[in-house]
């Protein structure tokens, strides 16, 4: 039975015409959502933000820029879908479905890992003599920092999940096509996966292509996206947190950005993170293999035609009609 970097099936042809779509709808429908907020704002004569154009605020800008990411989602489901000709689901897990039980169970072990990466790199930045910044900020209060966090656990979950859908769904599958060992896609996706949050420090860089073979590896591992889309999610939600208290969502840093001193202790902590998932995943007996090859699969319809299957095929012309004795 294939794994999930196998489940694309063998059409190289509809998986390059299903990458083109990606890169092109995706920035189009972002671009599309950017010009359609930016002519609102100045219709309802707002002032113009950071960038030079009319804005309904700093929420509003950071709410907007990771929905532009997540319009990345419907447009690679439809890629499966309309072009793969396969079923979307089959981006999500071996299944093809989201586990949805087994994506909470990740999304604790997620938590857990990421106050420990936070906590560990403050801690080892300040030991270190690195200024985190936090000395010089002001606390901006209750109200707008549960506003702040409103917005981001609305955004944030699709932003990540429409990430990992392209990267370790989409990418993966589509390298994995090729290639029977799952390495080699791995490798390909976190590379691509580093190379789009900006090139940074080389620490930043570095821990971005470790989180990206970290999480590949897992989705191979456990037969789907949930492991992968739970870290990110805690990693960008609880990430944020910080930001919110202090006020400094505006700020233009990425994970690309971050000192050595993360890197060092994310390196743990993405190891103990594959470690606790896989053993979880071993006690819940989550599937890592698909039931169905997709060499076997043909162009038919995904929900059968019952009337035609119940109706009898008509003779042809001069065949015989055995009828039933009684």
């Amino acid at each position: 039975m294939p794994r999930y970097h196998r489940l694309a099936g063998p059409r190289v042809s509809r998986t390059v015409l299903g990458t083109l779509f990606i890169v092109i709808a995706g920035p189009v429908l972002a671009i599309g959502g950017f010009l359609l907020v930016t002519m609102a704002a100045a219709i309802a004569g707002r002032p113009d933000g950071p960038d030079g154009v009319p804005s309904f605020g700093e929420r509003a800008d950071l709410a907007l820029a990771f929905l532009m990411v997540a319009a990345l989602l419907p447009v690679t489901l439809v890629a499966a879908r309309a072009i793969q000709r396969r079923p979307a689901g089959t981006l999500a897990s071996v299944t093809g479905r989201l586990r949805w039980r087994w994506l909470l169970t990740c999304l604790a072990v997620a938590a857990v890992a990421i106050v420990l990466l936070l906590g560990g790199g403050t801690a080892l930045a300040a030991a270190t003599g690195v200024d985190a910044g936090f000395d010089r900020a002001e606390l901006v209060g209750w109200g707008p920092f549960l506003a702040s966090m409103a917005v981001l656990v609305l955004v944030v979950p699709p932003q990540a999940a429409a990430e990992e859908f392209v990267t370790r769904g989409w990418l993966l599958q589509a390298v994995g096509s090729w290639c029977r060992r799952p390495w080699l896609p791995i490798g390909i996706q976190a590379v691509i996966f580093a190379a789009l949050h900006g090139w940074g420090t080389p620490w930043g860089f570095t821990d971005l292509l470790l989180f990206g073979v970290v999480t590949g590896w897992l989705t191979v591992r456990t037969g789907g996206l949930e492991a992968a889309i739970a870290l990110h999610v805690a990693n960008n939600l609880l990430g944020s947190v910080a930001a919110a208290a202090f006020g400094e969502l505006g700020t233009d840093e990425t994970a690309a950005d971050m000192p050595w001193q993360f890197l060092v202790v994310d390196v743990l902590v993405l190891s103990a993170y594959a470690w606790v998932v896989v053993r979880l995943a071993r006690r819940a007996g989550v599937a890592f293999e698909s039931r169905i090859d997709p060499l076997d699969r043909v162009d038919f319809p995904t929900r059968p035609n019952i009337d035609a299957q119940l109706a009898p095929m008509p003779p042809l012309a001069g065949e015989r009609i055995d009828l039933p004795s009684r």
